[in-house]
């Protein structure tokens, strides 16, 4: 079946942070009004999401058939292979800069633009592997600011592990998380093979102790889009 689709418009910002200008991929729903108020789902990857994920579609079948929340979505696009890397990676450059600017920057700008609930529980990060990591770090930077977190196949390494650890307000994240039982052997962008799954067990041992509100699964699978597009259906409703 055929839903009414929802547009997507390109904004562009500028972040003080990063001190470059930024696009935007902002979907809209298709019976969006100024009148409503909208949750807000931030995807790093952004074009992925859009295009390989087709998060667009999944939005506008939910909400026409009324089973998500009235949502806005957000794509923050990488320019390239090394954009991301500095941004998204722990020990990229631009990493605590983007982070900033996500919490600082983005946020006040959507909401000044668009009509949202200005509640942290109504506002969401979503990310595949490094855009998983760079999400779940800013939530833990700033979970008042953003309540829900999306993990797909999430890179993590001590600094997340540990950041995780002394993470002191628990009560104010959900956190959804899966993995592939196959990604084992990752490569990365800088050419080497990464376990993924070890480190990220070691996490939801960790996550799973605490008053976090938090969903982990392992699917079948490994480190590709096969696998996290159609995961986005059940993550979409889960956490709106």
């Amino acid at each position: 079946m055929d839903y009414p689709r929802g547009t997507i418009k390109e904004l562009t910002i500028h972040s003080q942070e990063l001190n470059e200008d930024l696009q935007l991929l902002i979907y809209l729903p298709a019976n969006f009004s100024p009148l409503y108020k909208y949750s807000l789902l931030i995807a790093q990857d952004g074009r992925d999401y859009f295009q390989l994920g087709r998060i667009g579609r999944l939005a506008d079948e939910f909400l026409f058939k009324k089973e998500i929340e009235n949502l806005i979505i957000v794509g923050v696009p990488y320019k390239n292979v090394q954009d991301r890397r500095r941004k998204y990676h722990p020990d990229g450059s631009q990493n605590k800069q983007y982070i900033r600017f996500l919490a600082h920057e983005l946020v006040p700008y959507l909401e000044q633009e668009f009509p949202t609930y200005h509640m942290g529980s109504t506002r969401a990060l979503i990310g595949d592997s490094l855009g998983a990591a760079v999400s779940l770090m800013t939530a833990l930077h700033y979970p008042h600011t953003f309540g829900k977190v999306l993990l797909q196949s999430p890179y993590v390494d001590e600094q997340i592990i540990d950041l995780a650890k002394n993470f002191q307000s628990a009560e104010l994240l959900e956190i959804y998380h899966v993995i592939g039982t196959l990604e084992t052997e990752v490569k990365t962008t800088d050419g080497k093979l990464s376990d993924f799954l070890t480190p990220n067990r070691e996490l939801a041992k960790l996550l799973i102790t605490r008053p976090f509100s938090y969903f982990y699964e392992e699917f079948e699978g490994n480190h590709t889009w096969t696998y996290w597009q159609p995961d986005l259906k059940r993550a979409l409703k889960m956490m709106f």
